[in-house]
């Protein structure tokens, strides 16, 4: 199992927000909610949209270009549960948010907006 890596601090994400972040070769979209931190893969198995860009209501993050909706807790197709995208484990630690990505070898690094 990888250990957990820091990916931003708690102020660089309000609540709401949404970012990509980069462990090793891994596109993750990083969520802050009200209820928490989500982390689950970043790119939309239908064609490859960003799903950081996405809306986000209840728990469910709608993809930007074909409104595929994924659940942010389990990353699970809101519409069909059997098929699902990766989902990270995230903590926080004193201020830092961090992320365990099996398989991410180096450290993380944000894509530029």
């Amino acid at each position: 199992m990888s250990d957990f890596q820091t990916v931003c601090r708690v102020q660089d994400l309000a609540e709401g927000e949404s970012k990509t972040i980069v462990l090793g070769t891994k596109l993750i979209a990083l969520f802050r909610g009200a209820d928490g931190y989500y982390a689950i893969d970043d790119v939309c198995p239908h064609m490859g949209a960003s799903l950081s860009g996405g809306c986000v209501e209840a728990g469910i993050v709608t993809c930007p270009w074909h409104a595929w909706r994924f659940r942010l807790a389990d990353g699970a197709w809101a519409d069909n549960p059997r098929i699902k995208i990766c989902c990270y484990p995230v903590r926080v630690l004193r201020d830092e948010i961090q992320v365990q990505a099996a398989g991410a070898a180096s450290g993380p690094s944000e894509v530029p907006s």
